[in-house]
């Protein structure tokens, strides 16, 4: 296969050699490619980012290790309940072991000596990052599912730097040492398809100030100041449900939640992937629906439901029973005169397919590069949400797009992205032959949405059964590497690995490194690695500063009422070497 590089990314590869040749990991990097882009134009690696914001000093990466390595991955350590009830509090805890998994190819001795690293990279996944304040969101819900309010949610934006910091200080893949060569988002990077969160997250990614307020400038306008026993009300001191189970009066949490964050920015390249909250209002209705926007930038914000309402809503938005919103628009005007009153902010309305493309593309946002972070001009003219792009000289990425646009939360793609994807794997088999990394927001088990996209009526949608068989057709495909279920799974599919991870709004809050190896024997190896934010696993109530409250994000999320428990997945779900037969 042809090893010819760029300029920037042999500069970054003559880097890591020169430290390699101390450290004994040379041929680990062997083979690797950093040029990103693929069949668009490579990022600049000298892109100018925006103001930079006077914010504390990052953590800065050190020199690539002798690997394997472990320190501030799950290897070394993680957050670990003490106690057995009532709020617990996290602390150091026990590592993740590395598991070996041969389902689909045999583990031969010496593959550790042997083996070239082709692909070293980091994933994200359900960032969520949330406007709490947001008059379109269903907190009231919450004695239905656990999902509808997380008494964590105020601190996403803190919680979500602090995972960027410890990316920025990774020295590279924990398995091979090779240089990370850049960041996935596998989808949901906002929580309420809203222009703001918008903005929040690529001031997240690309580096600068965010202040995690909507509404009222000075003051939070939320269900935690609401006097509601629903909710946690952190500055109050009201026994509201939460306190009951032992959570703290923290005055002075609702205005430290608002207040700017700094975000040093990925070091690293870094591209987008769509999920069914980035697309559509509330996660789950068809977009497009004027009566939205006008929810989403008025100043009345449903707070509280009776309970048999609240039941009945749940059970619709489930099943996928009311996809177009119209029974969620009914109640919504039936109880406006019991919402509550906030301030009109015209930064919270929904943004559109073409809004959410035009501001990846934007130059300001561009940070590390690549420009677009995936999506070129030539997408935001045919309305393209999927794309590929050149993770080495030896392998291929394919970002989908998965929401279906017709509403509900799970998710298919249509008739014209799956001749796309064909195409695509068609070609590559004519051409470079590259070993292909699949990326999307929903899972294979979660693809069983085929309701018709209102803009393509006539267009079939197809389920991840389909796309399982279709991506088993071609032996190129290595991995299909997503998210959406919240919960580290790792499925065998044959020929390649399903890798799902969790998010990073409930606990474990975590991203996975993932490195691709040829170990010359006849296999390859995708290795797998979970790391946690930067923020220390103990936690001080009185520290609310920025690295305090991203440490209170993930205490928070252990404890959150009703959370489910089984989001680690097990041991085999986590920390892995998948082995599978090489092409």
């Amino acid at each position: 296969m042809s090893r010819t590089r760029s300029t920037a990314a042999a500069l970054d590869r003559r880097t890591f050699l020169a430290v390699s040749a101390a450290t004994g990991v040379v041929g680990a990097a062997t083979g690797l490619g950093l040029t990103l882009g693929g069949d668009r134009p490579a990022a600049a690696a000298t892109v100018t980012p925006g103001p930079a914001p006077a914010a504390p000093a990052p953590v800065q990466a050190p020199a690539v290790p002798g690997v394997p390595y472990k320190r501030g991955t799950t290897l070394a350590g993680v957050a670990t309940p003490r106690g057995t009830s009532g709020y617990r509090r996290l602390a150091d805890g026990p590592a993740w072991d590395r598991v070996v998994r041969a389902e689909l190819g045999s583990a031969h001795r010496g593959r550790d000596q042997r083996r070239t690293a082709l692909a070293s990279f980091v994933q994200f996944t359900d960032l969520h990052l949330v406007d709490v304040q947001h008059p379109l969101r269903y907190e009231y819900l919450r004695a239905e599912t656990a999902s509808a309010w997380r008494p964590q949610e105020a601190l996403s934006v803190a919680g979500v730097v602090s995972l960027i910091e410890r990316v920025n200080a990774l020295p590279g893949g924990p398995a091979t040492g090779a240089p990370l060569s850049f960041v996935m988002t596998t989808g949901d990077n906002t929580d309420n398809n809203s222009r703001l969160e918008l903005d929040w997250f690529l001031t997240a990614m690309s580096g600068g100030r965010i202040t995690p307020n909507s509404g009222a400038p000075h003051r939070y306008e939320g269900v935690q100041d609401s006097g509601l026993t629903l909710y946690w009300q952190p500055d109050s001191a009201l026994r509201d449900a939460d306190k009951k189970l032992g959570f703290p009066r923290l005055d002075g949490f609702l205005d430290a939640a608002i207040r700017t964050v700094h975000s040093p920015g990925l070091r690293l390249p870094w591209y987008s992937t769509v999920g069914n909250h980035d697309s559509l209002p509330g996660g789950c209705y068809a977009p497009g629906d004027p009566f939205w926007t006008e929810i989403a930038t008025g100043g009345r914000k449903l707070e509280t439901l009776p309970a048999a309402e609240a039941a009945k809503v749940w059970k619709a938005v489930k099943k996928g029973l009311d996809p177009k919103g119209e029974d969620f628009k009914r109640l919504l005007k039936s109880h406006a005169r019991q919402a509550r009153t906030v301030t009109p902010d015209e930064r919270r309305a929904p943004f559109t397919r073409a809004e959410y493309l035009k501001a990846h593309l934007d130059p300001a946002r561009t940070g590390p590069g690549p420009h677009g972070h995936g999506y070129t001009a030539d997408d935001l003219a045919e309305d393209r949400l999927y794309y590929t792009f050149k993770i080495s000289d030896d392998v291929l990425g394919i970002s989908l797009d998965t929401t279906d646009p017709g509403g509900h939360y799970t998710g298919s793609i249509g008739d014209g992205q799956l001749k796309w994807l064909k195409r695509v794997l068609k070609e590559n088999e004519k051409g470079e032959q590259a070993y292909v990394l699949v990326f999307s927001h929903h899972t294979s088990k979660t693809m069983n949405n085929t309701r018709p996209d209102p803009a393509r009526p006539h267009e079939r949608r197809h389920g991840g059964p389909e796309l399982v068989e279709l991506l088993s057709a071609h032996p190129g495909v290595v991995g299909w590497i997503n998210g959406h279920s919240h919960k580290n799974d790792i499925t065998p599919h044959g020929s390649f690995w399903e890798i799902t991870t969790a998010s990073h709004i409930d606990f474990p809050q975590l991203a996975r490194v993932i490195e691709l190896v040829d170990n010359h024997d006849g296999t390859l190896s995708l290795f797998t690695t979970l790391v946690e934010s930067a923020a220390p696993h103990r936690t001080d109530f009185t520290d609310l500063s920025q690295t305090g409250l991203a440490a209170l994000y993930r205490e928070l999320s252990f404890n959150a009422p009703e959370a489910r428990s089984d989001l680690a997945g097990t041991a085999q779900d986590r920390n892995a070497e998948l082995l599978l037969k090489r092409r």
